[in-house]
């Protein structure tokens, strides 16, 4: 089984890019799911006895953690060191779920695959990607965001100049949805003609 690792920075287009894996037929691992899954369940606990008041109803608020964990790295560790392993776990269990059913490919959303050494664990990465004009605007769109903000979180990502440089592949968002897809069939295609890996859909429009 071929593990696709995709990875990108904030506002570059990774989970529209999944999810085109995802329709395409490829058994994907969601981190950013994942991870709100936890905030509903496994990580509540924990989270809130590291970080009071930031449940609400017995779900961890985001807008609250990340108030208490931006612009300090020691609580960004701290918050990290409880959350990365309930999210590796899941990780595992997707893993081991799609070799059950033989499947040839999987991909698995990894936002800080460089900044973690996670590329030790998939056999491909592929690198979301787009002008930094294009990512300005969009991550500044976004409700609550500011420039601090996007600094901030910038200043803890690999730049997209490196991983653009380390990446197998590459997924340019800034032409379109049309030719996200038509890139993404291309990977398909490449990752098919790796010997004893067959390609795990058809990646041609249906």
């Amino acid at each position: 089984m071929l593990v696709l690792g995709l990875t990108g920075s904030i506002g570059m287009g990774k989970s529209t890019t999944l999810g085109f894996f995802r329709a395409a037929g490829v058994p994907v691992h969601d981190a950013d799911a994942a991870v709100h899954r936890l905030y509903a369940g496994a990580a509540v606990a924990p989270v809130e006895a590291a970080f009071p008041g930031t449940s609400v109803d017995g779900v961890i608020d985001r807008v609250r953690l990340a108030a208490r964990v931006l612009g300090d790295p020691a609580a960004l560790r701290q918050l990290e060191a409880i959350v990365h392993p309930l999210v590796r776990a899941e990780e595992r269990a997707f893993l081991a779920a799609a070799r059950k059913t033989a499947a040839p490919l999987v991909v698995l959303d990894i936002p800080l695959l460089f900044e973690t050494g996670a590329e030790n664990r998939v056999d491909v990465v592929v690198v979301v990607s787009a002008p930094a004009e294009a990512q300005r605007a969009r991550v500044l769109g976004r409700p609550g965001m500011t420039e601090e903000k996007f600094a901030s979180i910038l200043a803890k990502q690999v730049p997209d100049a490196e991983k653009r440089r380390r990446a197998h592949f590459l997924v340019d968002t800034s032409r379109g949805f049309d030719s996200a897809r038509a890139q993404i069939r291309g990977i398909l295609r490449a990752v098919s003609a790796i010997p004893g890996r067959p390609m795990a859909a058809d990646p041609e429009p249906r």
